[in-house]
C-alpha cells in the first residue's frame, strides 16, 4: 500500500520550472514598465521618481523573486543537503541586501520629495516585512549555520522556520501589491492603457509566483 500511495505524489520540479518562468516574466515586465514608461533608474537626479523606481525594482526582483528562488532552492539545486542550504543562505543574503538598499531608496525619495515618511499601509507593511525578514535570517543563521548548534533544537524549530519564512514571503508579496496600487494613485491613472495593463499583469504574476513557491514547499523533491 505504501508503494502505491507514493505513486500518486507529484514532484515539485514542474512547479519550480513554472516558478522560474514566472520570475523571468515578472523581471521583464518590471524593466519594461520602468525603462519605457517611468524614466529609468537614478539615485542622484532632479526627477525624483527615478529614485523610487530603484526601490520598486529592488523590492520586486531583489527581494521577492530572489527570496522565492531561495525558498525553492531545496527543490531546484542539485546536490547534497549542505549545497542546497548554502544556495538558500546566499540567495536570502542577496535578498536582504536588496531590501536594505531598497528601503534606503524609499526614505531618500520621501525626503527629497517632501513626502511624510511611513504614511501609507504599504510603508507599514514594508517596515513589518523588513523587520521580520531580518530576524528570521538572523535566527536561521545562528541555528542552522553557526557551528555548534544543537541538532535537536534545529529539528524542533524547522517547521516554525519554514512557516514563518512563508508568512514573511507572502507578506512581502502583499506589500508589493499595495505598492503597485500606491503608484497608481500617484500617477493619477483614470483610464485603461498599455502601462496599466503591464502593472496589472505584474500584480497578477506576483500572486501566481507566490502560489507556486508555496506549492513547491508542500510538494516532495525529486528522488
Amino acid at each position: 500500500m505504501a508503494t502505491k500511495s507514493r505513486s500518486y505524489q507529484i514532484s515539485a520540479i514542474p512547479a519550480t520550472i513554472f516558478g522560474h518562468l514566472l520570475a523571468i516574466a515578472i523581471t521583464i515586465l518590471v524593466l519594461v514598465w520602468i525603462l519605457k514608461f517611468r524614466g529609468g533608474f537614478a539615485l542622484e537626479t532632479l526627477i525624483k521618481e527615478k529614485i523610487i523606481n530603484v526601490h520598486t525594482f529592488l523590492m520586486v526582483v531583489g527581494f521577492i523573486l530572489i527570496g522565492g528562488e531561495a525558498i525553492m532552492a531545496y527543490k531546484t539545486v542539485q546536490g547534497e543537503r549542505n549545497t542546497q542550504k548554502g544556495a538558500h543562505l546566499i540567495l536570502h543574503l542577496l535578498a536582504l541586501v536588496a531590501i536594505i538598499f531598497g528601503f534606503y531608496c524609499a526614505i531618500k525619495f520621501d525626503h527629497e520629495s517632501g513626502v511624510q515618511h511611513f504614511l501609507t499601509l504599504h510603508s507599514w507593511l514594508g517596515i513589518i516585512t523588513i523587520s521580520l525578514f531580518g530576524l528570521q535570517y538572523l535566527f536561521g543563521f545562528v541555528l542552522y549555520v553557526f557551528p555548534g548548534g544543537d541538532k535537536s533544537s534545529r529539528g524542533n524549530f524547522m517547521p516554525w522556520h519554514t512557516f514563518f519564512g512563508m508568512v514573511i514571503f507572502l507578506l512581502a508579496v502583499c506589500t508589493a501589491e499595495t505598492g503597485l496600487l500606491e503608484r497608481f494613485f500617484f500617477l493619477g491613472v483614470i483610464k485603461m492603457n498599455e502601462q496599466v495593463l503591464i502593472v496589472n499583469f505584474i500584480g497578477l504574476l506576483l500572486f501566481l509566483f507566490a502560489a507556486t513557491v508555496s506549492l513547491t514547499v508542500l510538494l516532495p523533491g525529486p528522488y
